[in-house]
């Protein structure tokens, strides 16, 4: 199935998934933690196999690790809503560095970016919000098997085969929550460790180590141990290879958590409606649903913590009518004009906002003030989901934005065009590894 032809709306589908990754992938390179990871890589995973994005060459699993957690360290990644997850970024480092590795024709490059991402998003989504509760993050869960599948197709593994690799993958899943209450960025980490397991998991597979095939229903396997009873096999196999999941995945506009998207989005309508002066207000409520709810955290001292924070992101938008990453600078983060509006933000759980997640993410916020009448409005799908989209002008419009500052306006459009027509590969591996350096 592989060697067939990619429909049309999947196959671009598909570069749109690639000009997204990319653009959250060359931005994150400016991140301390993305720069300690070359590091690690250039010492511990020497080689030419394939491209660290703005870093050099190194081995085709060191690759994956390094890009991965670049492209997770700014929260600009795709997200898909029904997973909680961001599929991109844990499966795209896998399969791009393997086929640079194994000089992979774009066609079947674009078949294994395609695969990828449907993988990730589906087990994702067969266990949300089970593995969420039980305090796992579903982007490197459920990511790993992604990754091991699109890199399946790149080296054509025959079913058993492939069936071991996603075996093998089952015991590379993981990732904890825990990073959440301390800003941890262990988060970014997960992104890339999915990748690099992924890859291994399918080359390890080609090498004739086998895995069990019943990974993922079996009576010890990942949904009995992440989700318990608590997953549905109709969200997983309905449809593959008819209806793709893949088409479905969303782009953050904002560099943050896509669960505060939504109030994001309702207060920055109500600011430029109503001119709103962010001096006159004097409370901000939000009411939305459990999992977003969560993140009512208040503690903007880590980059990460601000990013996870409802409370924050608010604040942050009331005051500058903008969400992007200057408003989630050190001296943004603690201005005192932030701080003041942070600590009016109320976070509650609405019950029939509830029934709506994950179909939906909606929010409702009410704004105080001391100068006019309470504001209010409600959000049920954020800017960036497939029923409130972002389009592939304003799509190319972020890539300039977050890569132009990088690698200068002339590179920046010349691999925008490379990466939509995606007939040539050269400049999306080996093009993109020298403007930057572990330093």
């Amino acid at each position: 199935m592989a060697d067939d032809p990619l429909p049309a709306e999947v196959a671009h589908a598909a570069r749109r998934l690639v000009v997204d990754y990319l653009a959250a992938t060359i931005a994150g390179t400016t991140q301390p933690v993305a720069r300690m990871v070359w590091r690690h890589v250039h010492d511990s995973y020497p080689g030419a196999q394939a491209t660290i994005v703005g870093g050099g060459p190194a081995t085709a699993p060191g690759a994956a690790l390094a890009n991965g957690t670049a492209a997770h360290a700014l929260e600009l990644d795709d997200g898909y809503t029904p997973g909680a997850s961001h599929p991109s970024a844990s499966t795209l480092p896998a399969v791009l560095a393997l086929a640079e590795r194994e000089r992979s024709d774009p066609a079947r490059t674009l078949a294994a970016v395609a695969v990828a991402v449907e993988v990730a998003c589906r087990v994702a989504a067969a266990a949300h919000p089970a593995t969420w509760r039980r305090g796992f993050h579903n982007t490197p869960l459920a990511g790993v098997f992604g990754a091991a599948a699109g890199c399946a197709v790149l080296l054509r593994l025959p079913a058993e085969d492939a069936a071991s690799a996603f075996g093998l993958a089952g015991s590379h899943a993981g990732g904890l929550s825990e990073f959440l209450p301390h800003g941890s960025p262990v988060k970014r980490l997960h992104a890339g460790m999915a990748a690099r397991d992924g890859l291994l998991s399918a080359l390890l597979a080609a090498e004739g180590i086998s895995g069990p095939p019943t990974v993922l229903e079996g009576s010890q396997g990942y949904f009995a141990a992440f989700a318990g009873n608590e997953w549905d096999p109709g969200v997983l196999l309905d449809g593959l290879g008819e209806r793709w999941m893949m088409r479905r995945t969303s782009v953050k506009p904002y560099p943050c958590c896509r669960h505060v998207h939504g109030a994001v989005d309702a207060v920055l309508k109500l600011r430029a409606d109503h001119d709103l002066d962010p001096a006159t207000v004097t409370g901000i409520e939000v009411d939305t649903y459990t999992v977003a709810a969560y993140y009512d955290g208040t503690d903007a001292g880590t980059l990460l913590g601000a990013q996870m924070s409802m409370p924050y992101t608010v604040a942050a938008a009331l005051c500058d009518g903008k969400l992007g990453l200057a408003q989630f600078s050190p001296e943004r983060r603690r201005a005192a004009d932030v701080n003041r509006l942070m600590a009016a933000v109320q976070v509650r759980v609405d019950d029939e906002l509830d029934g709506l997640y994950p179909e939906r993410r909606p929010a409702v916020v009410r704004i105080r003030r001391s100068d006019g009448p309470e504001l209010s409005l409600r959000v049920d799908q954020p800017y960036g989901e497939p029923s409130n989209p972002v389009d592939d002008e304003a799509l190319s419009a972020k890539f300039h934005t977050l890569c132009a500052p990088v690698l200068g306006s002339v590179v920046a459009d010349e691999l925008l065009r490379a990466a939509w027509a995606f007939t040539e590969l050269d400049l999306l591996t080996h093009g993109l590894g020298f403007f930057g350096g572990p330093g």
